[in-house]
């Protein structure tokens, strides 16, 4: 009975681990959702919103690490146990890493509001959001599934979100030449460019480490990658 109730205890707090990941997940993706609107709009509340809610998501973190270690301390898991543990430790740095970047770009929200962003720009900015939720969304979803094939596939194909992150950078450093009043509005708004791309970085990171949980092995192969920007100083923000 009392072996009964401890894999009982166990398998809760595996669930645990797996609910809290989902909730992270369903978070990240609303905070550079509403970033990216917020950016667009220069709506002020939104962005103050996006910067807040920074904070429910590192008590997540936090909250995921903790419960971690005290599982392994007193289960003392079997490999693929252990696996699973350890991948919700990396997922959870990487979401918490996707709430960063949406934090940033709502950061810039207030830099860049009076000034306005060209349509062109906008929807330019959307399109890489979306494509970067889309993959994060189903690498959440490849999560729940424990597919190694999709996880696989999504590790595979980050050069759509790079390609568009490049055509993005460009059409900002032709506003920026032709008028120097866009510069300081066009800067801010590269920052956003790379914290969306880097987004797609974080979800192909978590992909891999879904095939870690599900194979105990690394995907083979290098990423591959089509961002051009770094030959011209793309900016990175931390």
């Amino acid at each position: 009975m009392a072996s009964t109730h401890i894999i009982r205890a166990y398998d809760d707090e595996l669930k645990f681990l797996f609910r809290r990941i989902s909730e992270m997940g369903g978070l990240a993706e609303q905070m550079v959702s509403d970033a990216v609107r917020a950016l667009v709009n220069a709506d002020a509340a939104l962005a103050q919103k996006v910067i807040s809610d920074d904070v429910i998501l590192d008590n997540a973190e936090r909250e995921i690490g903790d419960k971690a270690i005290v599982t392994i301390a007193k289960r003392q898991p079997v490999a693929s146990d252990l696996r699973e543990i350890m991948g919700s430790i990396r997922i959870a740095s990487d979401l918490e890493r996707v709430g960063d970047l949406g934090k940033n770009t709502a950061k810039r929200v207030i830099a860049v509001q009076g000034t306005g962003v060209p349509r062109s720009l906008a929807r330019g900015l959307e399109h890489l959001s979306e494509l970067a939720l889309a993959q994060l969304n189903e690498v959440l979803d490849v999560y729940a599934t424990r597919s190694p094939e999709k996880a696989r596939s999504i590790r595979d194909r980050d050069e759509e979100i790079d390609a568009m992150y490049t055509s993005l950078f460009r059409e900002l450093l032709t506003y920026m030449m032709e008028d120097p009043r866009n510069i300081t509005t066009c800067t801010h708004l590269l920052f956003c460019a790379k914290n969306i791309e880097r987004i797609g970085d974080h979800a192909t990171n978590i992909a891999e480490t879904i095939y870690y949980m599900a194979t105990g092995a690394q995907p083979e192969g290098e990423r591959p990658k089509d961002d051009t920007t770094t030959s011209v100083g793309a900016p990175s923000e931390q």
